[in-house]
């Protein structure tokens, strides 16, 4: 066998993997076990974007989760990505969190100041590290926590936060293991 041979032999290993292993667990078609009629609406998406806003504001040098539509992230992934199970923790989660504004404020998140609001996901928080921490793996996962992975997952994958809020190089040279880093710099987002 050549290289070339052992080339092609090797692509179509792995890539027969990666493809072989989606089709042989999910089928051509996508699952049917989704929360029917999700509602991400308007006002829904709108409020996503203030939640992921106020958890990744905008700073000096860099523009909030809400300038890089998040939101529209979030959508995509919950209704393609996620099963029934953490769909409706997902949901349920907004139920849950616009309870807690109107005790704590008496008013919705939307009219909340940003003082508020960041109180109010400050303390949703600190009550879900200890969930999460001592949940077990069958237990499901907090809602807050969801929100708040997915809000750092599209945001830091978006062209606003690869490119404002990390350092990026669209064809980077030749690999460098070993990058002199000053505390307060950017972090690299380099694909």
């Amino acid at each position: 066998m050549n290289r070339r041979e052992a080339l092609s032999a090797v692509s179509m290993l792995l890539g027969g993997t990666v493809v072989g292993s989606t089709l042989f667990l999910e089928g051509c078609a996508p699952s049917e076990k989704k929360v029917a009629g999700l509602p991400f609406d308007e006002e829904t998406l709108k409020l996503l974007n203030e939640i992921a806003d106020t958890i990744l504001p905008t700073t000096a040098s860099s523009p909030g989760a809400k300038a890089a539509n998040v939101a529209s992230f979030i959508e995509r992934m919950v209704r393609d990505c996620y099963d029934d199970v953490n769909q409706q923790i997902f949901f349920d989660g907004f139920a849950t969190l616009q309870a807690a504004c109107k005790t704590k404020f008496n008013t919705a998140f939307m009219d909340c100041s940003p003082e508020q609001r960041t109180e109010l996901l400050i303390e949703i928080d600190n009550e879900q590290k200890p969930y999460t921490a001592s949940k077990k793996k069958e237990d499901p996962a907090h809602y807050f926590r969801l929100m708040k992975e997915l809000t750092i997952l599209g945001y830091f994958t978006s062209e606003i936060g690869a490119t404002q809020a990390l350092r990026y190089v669209a064809v980077p040279g030749r690999y460098e293991g070993c990058v002199p880093y000053t505390k307060g710099e950017k972090a690299w987002a380099t694909s």
